[in-house]
């Protein structure tokens, strides 16, 4: 399948993926302050700043995550302003589809709602990456269990127009090494290609093994990314209020 067309001068969806996500499918998630948009604390915990932030915006940020408060961005240009504590920082890798071979994986079960303490467990054994108590809410979840057991996972989670972010794949130590992962991956890929839509992940830039895995399924390359969790300062700086003043809203 064939990434979707952006034409020349366009911003693409997935160079702020998040931003695009929340102005886009997932805008019945979107909080927002400002210029400034997040996902609700529950659900993931990304954030989009305009691609050129300024001080207004990282006060709408804070505003959105209350004093020490964590704030997760990707797509940025510049650290935050004084004050903020960066909690984590990490290089990655953005991989787009470029001929997965996509299918279905029988022994897979959709995951939902009620399975969601046993997702959290797992994911607290194997550490894959931010799983809230509403990210399954963000897409589809393919799990596979053993003697009733939940074992591997893998999901849906950004969702920016004409693509969907698989993330959440994480597989027990006890049944490492069976395909299980894999499995998924490629399931969770079929659900988004039977949808019209190109799926693509992102990795850890030196998690080179389950880089090369990814290449092996057909992902390739598209660009390099930047994470960052900041908390916000215990007395961050005021908006001084434009026309309507400092704007918080939930859309539901």
């Amino acid at each position: 399948m064939s990434a979707p067309h952006t034409a020349a001068g366009d911003a693409h969806p997935l160079d702020n993926p998040v931003r695009a996500a929340l102005t886009g499918p997932h805008a019945h998630f979107a909080e927002r302050s400002g210029r400034v948009l997040r996902y609700p604390a529950d659900v993931t915990p990304w954030a989009a700043l305009p691609d050129e932030p300024e001080g207004a915006d990282w006060a709408d940020a804070a505003a959105l995550a209350g004093p020490g408060g964590a704030v997760a961005i990707t797509a940025f240009r510049e650290p935050p302003p004084d004050g903020w504590e960066i909690t984590f920082h990490a290089e990655g890798v953005q991989l787009v589809d470029a001929g997965v071979a996509a299918a279905p994986f029988p022994p897979a079960v959709r995951l939902g709602p009620a399975d969601v303490p046993e997702m959290l467990d797992l994911v607290a054994r194997t550490r894959p990456g931010p799983f809230l108590p509403r990210t399954v809410e963000l897409g589809t979840y393919l799990g596979v269990r053993r003697e009733g057991v939940l074992v591997a996972m893998a999901g849906e989670r950004l969702h920016p127009p004409g693509w969907s972010e698989i993330s959440g794949v994480c597989t027990d130590e006890s049944v490492r090494g069976q395909g299980l992962g894999t499995g998924l991956v490629l399931a969770v890929a079929h659900e988004i290609r039977e949808r019209g839509e190109t799926p693509f992940l992102h990795a850890a830039a030196d998690n080179t093994n389950a880089v090369r895995l990814y290449e092996s399924l057909g992902f390739v390359l598209r660009r390099r990314a930047s994470f960052l969790s900041a908390l916000v300062p215990e007395h961050p700086p005021t908006r001084l209020p434009g026309p309507g003043g400092v704007r918080t809203a939930a859309v539901r």
